[in-house]
């Protein structure tokens, strides 16, 4: 184990071999596969950062059962190794002991936090439409999906963040982040997503363009590019803004010491943004992700002021 990590546990008081070994992996987990979470998560207290870590292996480890693209299982087994994790959940939050190491640290943090376990089971709902839906009519089709897989993330984080505000006065802004977060890789992921069998971006959006899952594969498959689909991504783009605007206020609700780890989050995905706007909206062929060295300018300047509003606390 890095000594990164284990200062990170030492720090919150983890001293269980067998949970420090499940938080080591699903801090692994969030270094590999959440670049851009991975970075915003340093700027958090030493050890406010396993239970993200807890949380973002979760979600990922859930994830991976359903969209392991080299994965040839039926859609059921799928959804039955689905319910095996939820039911398995089930159990660690209510203190059996848990055999994998993520849900042993998952539930670890859960009970750390006091975190609602419906958030769990609404995660896992929206796991289990992915192995059933493979395209949304509408967004308020669609919201039904993310209030699952990205909402409730936002409403897990804010104990661990803390807020200076009541905490339900916060969880607006917070669950719009997770949303507008989730719509910025449903953006950037058009094309692997259509190679999964699925489409995130609403019909009714694409169809007021003139553009239909069809348009979108023929494209991705003969690589070629079409302005309806760029002006359809655009409009979905502009919407993904305003979600971000919504979520903005939240950042200050947050204590001090937690702050820039969400504003980091938050100027990085929304850079995402920008990159696809750059391209103009060519994503359907290639893979958009901010430069190292923007990552860098914006993390920075973020620890600076993380380790100022420390010294303060």
């Amino acid at each position: 184990m890095q000594s990164s990590a284990r200062a990170e546990l030492d720090a919150a008081g983890i001293t269980d071999p067998a949970l420090r070994a499940g938080y080591a992996v699903c801090r692994a987990l969030n270094a590999h596969h959440g670049r851009t979470y991975f970075l915003a998560t340093r700027l958090l207290p030493a050890a406010r950062r396993p239970a993200v870590h807890a949380l973002y292996g979760f979600a990922r480890y859930a994830d991976e059962i359903v969209d392991d693209l080299g994965d040839a299982r039926p859609v059921a087994e799928k959804a039955a190794q689905l319910d095996l994790l939820g039911t398995q959940l089930q159990q660690a939050l209510a203190g059996e002991r848990a055999e994998h190491p993520v849900l042993a640290a998952v539930a670890d943090t859960a009970r750390r936090y006091a975190l609602d376990p419906a958030h769990f089971v609404d995660f896992l709902a929206s796991m289990r439409m992915d192995t059933e839906v493979t395209e949304y009519a509408t967004f308020d089709e669609l919201g039904r999906y993310v209030h699952g897989s990205a909402a409730v993330i936002g409403l897990q984080m804010l104990p661990v963040l803390g807020t200076v505000v009541p905490r339900e006065e916060a969880e607006d802004p917070a669950a719009a982040l997770g949303v507008a977060f989730q719509l910025t890789n449903f953006l950037r992921d058009v094309g692997e997503d259509l190679d999964r069998g699925r489409v995130y971006l609403p019909a009714a959006e694409l169809a007021a363009f003139g553009v239909d899952r069809d348009l979108l594969t023929w494209c991705r498959r003969t690589r070629t590019r079409d302005p309806r689909v760029r002006r359809a991504l655009a409009h979905l783009g502009a919407h993904t803004r305003a979600v971000y605007r919504r979520a903005e206020p939240g950042v200050g609700m947050l204590e001090p010491v937690s702050r820039e780890c969400v504003a980091c989050a938050f100027r990085l995905y929304r850079g995402i943004l920008d990159r696809i706007e750059a391209v103009d909206y060519d994503v359907l062929n290639r893979r958009v992700s901010v430069p190292p060295r923007t990552r860098a300018a914006v993390a920075v300047p973020g620890l600076l002021r993380a380790l100022l509003a420390r010294a303060r606390a």
